[in-house]
């Protein structure tokens, strides 16, 4: 099985922090400490230079893209034992995000996280700069919450964008059923929709995303996995969650349960992770907190000295690890987190 029959079949990818120390640099040990969490924890790939990793590396001042895509890609070169999926997120306009992939390809990356996050352009515009990304790497498309920075696309561009040549699947992560369901009957009904699969990104509902089956023009369709920042922690806990989930699916009536049972826990913790009472302020240094208390990261440092954990946010943590114990792999770390920082 090769990488992208991996991120066909579904899986677990966790959006990779970044790693930094008290001056704000990148602190190397503990970003590949995290690449190794990730690979043993069962994830099937990792996401890189997304939003959790922070849009921030590109800029010239911090120099980080390259630096961060390149330990990930030779961590899981050196250390994955199978097949393992490297997605690199792209920014911009054309130039940049063809620049961008062109890096990644470079590097070993098997396909590219487009950010809709793109001022002025029209869903042509996005049309034609998927079309030159997938000229380099396989497409990854992303409906992103208006929250943070995405923005309404029509169904018809989620068909059109199935049916790019190197479309290899969506991430649906506008934290809205209405629009969840009108992108996958769109993908559904593309001519290419059995080549794209479906990844879930709203991290609100991923239980919910993940149980259900969607009636499409082209047959009955389910998310494949998940593509999200909550899953950059707690992620053995991830992996367990999407092998009940796939048991439900064929008839595991305990299964089922357990998920149902877990369905509004995990929305609950995620609204402590990326403080959702804060509006979404403290998300991901919510995240580097989590990776704080196991020991994977030193602090919860960010490149924007601004973005820190919002009032209150800490206490919230604290209580969903307490209330569901299911959901945190604490043990797991400690047994191996000497190895990972070696």
């Amino acid at each position: 099985m090769t990488a992208l029959e991996v991120l066909s079949r579904g899986t677990v990818i966790p959006a990779h922090p970044l790693a930094l120390d008290a001056d704000r640099r990148l602190d190397e040990r503990r970003q590949r400490a995290l690449t190794r969490y990730y690979l043993a924890s069962g994830a099937g790939g990792v996401a890189v230079a997304v939003h959790t990793t922070q849009f921030e590396i590109r800029e010239p001042r911090v120099g980080l893209l390259k630096p961060v895509l390149e330990l990930a890609a030779e961590t899981v070169r050196a250390e994955a034992d199978r097949p393992f999926v490297k997605v690199a997120g792209a920014c911009g306009y054309t130039a940049q995000a063809v620049a961008e992939a062109e890096l990644a390809a470079s590097l070993g990356y098997d396909a590219v996280l487009l950010s809709p996050a793109v001022p002025g352009a029209d869903e042509k515009g996005l049309l034609d700069r998927a079309r030159a990304v997938g000229e380099v790497l396989p497409v990854i498309g992303f409906y992103l919450q208006e929250a943070v920075g995405g923005r309404y696309l029509s169904p018809s561009f989620w068909s059109e964008f199935a049916d790019l040549p190197a479309t290899a699947a969506v991430k649906i992560a506008p934290f809205d059923r209405y629009r969840t369901a009108d992108v996958i009957r769109a993908v559904g009904a593309a001519d290419r929709a059995s080549e794209v699969a479906l990844y879930t990104g709203n991290d609100d509902d991923i239980i919910g995303d993940l149980l259900t089956p969607y009636e499409t023009a082209g047959g009955r369709r389910w998310f494949a996995g998940g593509l999200l920042g909550q899953w950059a922690v707690w992620t053995r806990s991830a992996a367990t969650l999407l092998e009940d989930v796939r048991a439900a699916r064929t008839g595991d009536h305990e299964a089922l349960l357990r998920c149902l049972t877990r369905r509004p826990e995990l929305t609950d913790a995620n609204q402590a992770v990326f403080d959702v009472r804060g509006a979404f302020r403290g998300c991901i240094a919510g995240v580097h907190e989590v990776l704080r208390r196991q020991g994977l990261l030193a602090g919860t440092w960010c490149l924007d000295p601004d973005e820190t954990l919002s009032p209150g946010q800490a206490e919230e943590l604290t209580r969903v690890a307490a209330a569901y114990p299911w959901l945190t792999d604490d043990a797991f770390v400690k047994e191996h987190l000497d190895d990972w920082l070696r």
